[in-house]
């Protein structure tokens, strides 16, 4: 399933996050050693400048943050303030090569924030939002620093620049002009305020789905209760529920969507309702951790500020910088997928509800069944069920025989596990990873299961980005949430976690083999509809034959996966796709919703769900035993991540995908050759190159849909392509 998987939050903005003269002010007194002693001031002598983590302190970000913004502010008015005239080096790069301290602060507090974070980090999170908003609005509101840029880009033509400089040119003055640099003074002031206010509460919206999260996890009196679940999960449960304070009971802690994995398995029909409606009631309960209000200010000031830009709605705004151009493209192929995914829900509904007929269960098929009997039909239909693959997906040679394996015949890279790195947390490891012909390439981190400190889904993120300006190559993590299994026993995957890994280690390949010369062009900083597609092409080769073979072995025997298993799991690749595209379509549509709206249609607080239910009905994805993948009070990606008016872009960059899976069978498959030109016109690329150009250069062509129709089994007359 393509959808399965948390979103890579892409944070190509916060490049620009730079200093303005008020300084950030501690609610406590900086330690003596904040300074003296902080490990964060200076670049880190480890290889690849790989962070400290052993030696960072909460109490040293905070001194961190002032320092490097006040060095950043003096090298922001050096460039705005410079007599001589504006050249690409003395103004352009001159940005690119400010505010290096802040820019290594900034990626170690946020990231470490998302995977480990605590009481402390999450008050400076929230102390510091808005004055890096802030800091962003000081640079790109800064009139003397714009008159620079735009006397640069007016003479473009006309000056000697490569191609790499002449877009970094062209996309730093569309930065400018969409932050608001064209607007007057009073506008600028207005711009201030709406944008520090809404970094303050995408930090609340964010903190409160994690806490909520936590606090909604469902306590289970008695084992009888847990009938389906294995050993393992149950083991898993109690001490999960001692941890917690209720030692001699179970807990189901719950992860970040709407449908929750234990509802796969129970048989207990009424936990599985205390379950569900547990999860889709987070952040909408009145009380410390209620959304709604953050959610209907957060849709008001965003259709303020893209009304103050000049643009119709927020949707316009973000859309207008995205491979897909603008609104109505993204509502056209939204209003093709729609319907025949619905119909295919529908569908599978019967099908569902005629199963549980069959084994006399008085009772309408309810969102808390739909998993379990999806189950019950697959196994029948197929003689399949998805718990038969676990014992072959041992978590180890997931990534070592799998990921990495198929990195290896593919792109000829290998990796060295180093055992001599800080890590900032003992469930993590670091790999070295090597060009085929030795020479050091990146440094990977894998830090795959959960924890309450982390939040939910999956995700890559750099501590290191790739730059020939710095001359420094890329350190990149993958983040996943994979229960822990009782001390001593093996961590078992589902084949949705399987995919997931092979999707993240994508986003991870996309930073390490990045081969550019600027900072902002690094990697994954590519549209946010274009920054999924080469994950998703990645997770072709999970179950790839070759690569299947290799990893998914017996976690007992060693035993090969059997052929008709691998048989079965095909045959049965496309069924519950309705459910799938449907859940995920309706979240999307919930994005598009929110954001294509001016500000005097909002709904408050009380009027939130009632908004969501309606332009649920609206779109004709309102099926009651299909919930959306998020409901709004707990939608990170829209209201918190980097996906505002972009939930779209899976789909958008599954199209793309599809495509190329397609080109690679047709060209052999797992090749070199293939590999080598994959990594060469695309991957190497970051956003040096326009998006779509480095597909048709990769493709040969434009995309096509025919191929996402056909792997989601989806009615391709219904479509224009």
């Amino acid at each position: 399933m393509r959808f399965l998987r948390k979103v890579y939050i892409a944070q190509v903005y916060l490049t620009f996050m730079v200093a303005l003269s008020c300084p950030v002010y501690s609610a406590v007194s900086d330690p003596p050693d904040a300074m003296t002693n902080n490990p964060l001031l200076k670049e880190s002598s480890l290889p690849y400048h790989f962070p400290p983590f052993d030696r960072i302190k909460d109490e040293h970000y905070i001194a961190a943050f002032e320092l490097g913004m006040a060095r950043q502010l003096d090298e922001i008015a050096a460039i705005a303030d410079n007599p001589a005239p504006a050249t690409l080096e003395n103004t352009v790069v001159a940005m690119e090569r400010s505010g290096d301290l802040l820019s290594r602060v900034r990626r170690i507090f946020f990231n470490l924030n998302g995977t480990l974070t605590n009481p402390n980090m999450q008050k400076l999170e929230k102390e510091i939002a808005p004055k890096l908003s802030a800091h962003s609005d000081a640079i790109r509101l800064n009139p003397a620093l714009f008159a620079r840029v735009q006397a640069l880009y007016e003479k473009r033509e006309s000056i000697e620049l490569d191609p790499e400089s002449k877009r970094l040119l062209e996309r730093y003055h569309r930065d400018f002009v969409r932050a608001g640099a064209r607007t007057s003074g009073a506008d600028k002031t207005k711009l201030k305020a709406l944008n520090g206010e809404l970094a303050s509460l995408q930090t609340t919206f964010s903190q409160n789905v994690l806490k909520d999260s936590n606090e909604s996890a469902v306590i289970v009196e008695n084992r009888s209760e847990l009938a389906g679940l294995s050993d393992n999960a149950i083991t898993a449960a109690a001490e999960a529920a001692a941890a917690a304070g209720h030692r001699g009971k179970y807990l189901i802690r719950l992860i970040n969507t709407s449908g929750q994995p234990p509802l796969k398995v129970l048989q207990d029909r009424s936990l599985r309702q205390r379950i569900h409606e547990a999860s889709v009631n987070r952040n909408s309960k009145s009380g410390e951790f209620d959304n709604r209000p953050i959610v209907a200010r957060i849709a008001k000031l965003r259709a303020e500020r893209a009304a103050l830009l000049g643009y119709p709605n927020h949707a316009a705004y973000e859309i207008e910088e995205q491979t897909a151009g603008s609104v109505a493209a993204v509502n056209k192929l939204m209003s093709q997928l729609a319907p025949p995914a619905v119909a295919n829900a529908r569908k599978e509904a019967s099908e569902l509800q005629a199963m549980i007929d069959s084994e006399q269960g008085d009772f309408k098929l309810a969102p808390w069944d739909w998993a379990l009997y999806s189950e019950k039909v697959r196994k029948a239909r197929y003689d399949f069920d998805e718990s038969q693959l676990r014992p072959f997906l041992e978590m180890n040679r997931v990534l070592v025989d799998g990921v990495f394996y198929a990195a290896t015949k593919l792109y000829g890279i290998t990796f060295k596990e180093r055992s001599d790195l800080p890590l900032y947390h003992p469930d993590t490891q670091v790999f070295e990873v090597f060009n085929e012909d030795g020479s050091p390439l990146a440094l990977f981190v894998v830090d795959w299961y959960a924890r309450p400190s982390k939040k939910g889904g999956a995700w890559a993120n750099a501590y290191v980005s790739q730059s020939h300006l710095w001359g420094v190559k890329p350190v990149i993590a993958n983040h996943l949430n994979i229960p822990k299994p009782p001390a001593g026993e093996p961590t078992l995957l589902t084949w949705t976690e399987v995919n997931t890994a092979f999707h993240e280690f994508g986003h991870a390949l996309h930073g390490m083999f990045s081969d550019v010369k600027y900072p902002r062009f690094s990697g994954t900083s590519v549209p946010r509809d274009f920054v999924e597609y080469p994950s998703q092409v990645n997770e072709m080769w999970a179950d790839w034959p070759e690569i299947l073979k290799n990893y998914a072995k017996h976690f007992k025997t060693g035993e090969p996966i059997p052929q008709p298993l691998l048989d079965k799991v095909k045959r049965a690749s496309k069924f519950n796709q309705g459910f799938a595209t449907t859940e995920y379509l309706a979240a999307t549509l919930l994005d598009q919703a929110w954001h294509q709206i001016p500000s005097s249609q909002v709904p408050g607080a009380d009027g939130v769900i009632d908004f969501e239910a309606a332009a649920l009905k609206r779109y004709g994805v309102d099926l009651s035993s299909v919930p959306p993948r998020y409901r709004t009070p707990y939608f990170s990606h829209t209201f918190s991540g980097g996906y505002a008016a972009g939930y779209y872009s899976y789909i958008w960059s599954e199209v793309l995908d599809a495509d190329t899976v397609e080109w690679f069978k047709e060209n052999g498959g797992l090749k070199r050759a293939s590999g080598d030109r994959f990594r060469k016109t695309l991957l190497s690329r970051g956003g040096s190159i326009e998006a779509m150009d480095m597909f048709r250069t990769f493709r040969g062509r434009d995309p096509e849909i025919t191929p996402l129709l056909q792997r989601r089994g989806l009615n391709s007359q219904s479509f224009v392509p």
